[in-house]
């Protein structure tokens, strides 16, 4: 219920077919009626409500009280809660205005324990020189799973640039490789709390590198493997001396090993999802003498449904104000 369209109705051929559906009218309305027949099997859902910025938009009006902001809110999402599956999430695009508010509205309809993330989404490229204190460069995406144990975001696709990290200094047969860190901190975890009670940790050994250089793990740290483990790591030839065998041995991790896919990250660069400017670009294409001020870029939808969805699962965005 972001607003209401003057244009005149799209006309199809009588022989289209749409699985989708798009209604017109109040969306607390439309939700109720939804939830009639959808209640429980919405894989997930997507909004862009209203950002209360206490500013009248063309579309609708975005500057009502605060508490009332909250309430129309809550009403809402307590249906949205009740459509969702058992393994489905719920994204909310907002902004620093109502965004921490919103948050504690979401942890009360759908418990603190189902608080996934919060994304930052980089939504401008440059700063506004009129901007009176700091200029804004970003928009927060709640992220809440309908029940966090059963919920798990699929992995992003693996980029040529994640790849290209990957090489094969030595011709390892296996093929491209990294290398990461093979100490780990006696700071903190079972093996820390073990030593901080008795001084001694199993991994705290001397090794002999390639070149003869005798080595001992940094204060505060350990080797990442017991000594039994290190011999079967080293026979395998997966730690990396550097190239004239003298370096501090890092872990080798190949190319062909590891998961097919990225977990995704909380930071989302405007050179990953799009930003404002290319989403008013994409508006234009289809509609330019009337763009809605604050649309979200295709690329940034692509993400979230990347994430959360698989093909066939049902999507549902009540407040589709932008068309996106």
């Amino acid at each position: 219920d972001k607003g209401q369209s003057s244009h005149a109705p799209f006309r199809f051929g009588k022989n289209d077919i749409f699985d989708n559906r798009l209604i017109f009218g109040d969306n607390l309305l439309a939700l109720k009626a939804l939830e009639q027949e959808f209640a429980g099997k919405i894989r997930c859902v997507f909004i862009d409500p209203p950002y209360k910025t206490g500013s009248a938009f063309t579309h609708y009006d975005d500057g009502i009280e605060h508490s009332l902001w909250l309430s129309l809110m809550r009403d809402r999402l307590d249906i949205l809660r009740n459509l969702l599956s058992k393994d489905g999430s719920l994204w909310i695009t907002i902004d620093d205005n109502e965004s921490h508010y919103l948050k504690v509205i979401c942890d009360e309809v759908f418990g603190r324990e189902n608080f996934v993330a919060n994304v930052i989404w980089q939504k401008k490229f440059s700063p506004q020189a009129n901007a009176v204190w700091l200029s804004d460069s970003h928009d927060h995406v709640l992220v809440y799973a309908r029940e966090k144990s059963s919920w798990r975001p699929n992995l992003l696709t693996r980029t040529e640039e994640a790849d290209a990290r990957y090489s094969s200094p030595d011709n390892d047969p296996r093929g491209p490789w990294t290398s990461g860190d093979f100490t780990i901190s006696l700071t903190g975890g079972q093996r820390g709390a073990q030593y901080a009670r008795t001084g001694h940790s199993d991994n705290i050994f001397e090794i002999r590198t390639p070149s003869g250089r005798k080595l001992m793990p940094t204060r505060g740290r350990c080797w990442g493997a017991s000594p039994r483990r290190y011999k079967e790591l080293l026979a395998d030839n997966r730690l990396w001396f550097g190239p004239d065998g003298n370096n501090v041995p890092r872990i080798k991790r190949f190319l062909s090993e590891v998961q097919q896919g990225i977990v995704c990250m909380t930071v989302w660069l405007r050179t990953e999802v799009g930003d404002n400017q290319d989403a008013k670009r994409e508006v234009m294409t289809f509609n330019a003498q009337e763009v809605f001020s604050t649309p979200k870029p295709e690329k940034l939808l692509a993400r979230i449904l990347q994430l959360a969805t698989n093909p066939g699962d049902i999507v549902l965005d009540s407040f589709a104000g932008s068309g996106t």
